[in-house]
């Protein structure tokens, strides 16, 4: 079964950046994306934000790679003024998960949002997960 998986850009900066303890469960992440296990959406917010922090641990040149290589292997949802005014309306602590919730929303048939920061989207619709408990709960799902 291939899951839809919405990521939030703090993984995708844990996995780039090799954050301790959190990379190790990005990373698997990405490799069952590259195997077709799941597929991964990310917001064209995120884009942003990870280059804007991935910089400073690799640099302009190796970033502007690192975002290269995300365009190639994830789908990228836009973010139109349609997903600011629902985020406006989602009733969520922090504006910018907002705007990443409503994203996500535009995705037909989403399983998961990826995230450390699961209190942020308690008002979800969607399944929210940290990386680590979703590998446990595919590993479970598919023994």
């Amino acid at each position: 079964m291939e899951y839809k998986l919405f990521v939030d850009s703090d993984v995708v900066i844990d996995f780039f950046t090799d954050r301790e303890p959190h990379a190790n469960s990005a990373s698997e992440l990405f490799e069952l994306n590259e195997q077709g296990s799941v597929k991964i959406f990310l917001s064209a917010v995120s884009i942003n934000n990870i280059y804007y922090i991935v910089r400073r641990f690799l640099g302009h040149k190796k970033t502007i790679d690192v975002i290269e290589l995300l365009t190639d292997m994830t789908e990228i949802v836009g973010t139109t003024k349609k997903e600011i005014v629902q985020a406006l309306k989602n009733n969520f602590p922090d504006f910018e998960d907002s705007v990443q919730y409503s994203s996500a929303l535009t995705i037909k048939d989403l399983d998961v949002i990826i995230t450390r920061n699961i209190k942020d989207y308690r008002n979800s619709s969607i399944a929210v997960m940290t990386p680590l408990n979703f590998l446990k709960m595919r590993e479970k799902n598919e023994s």
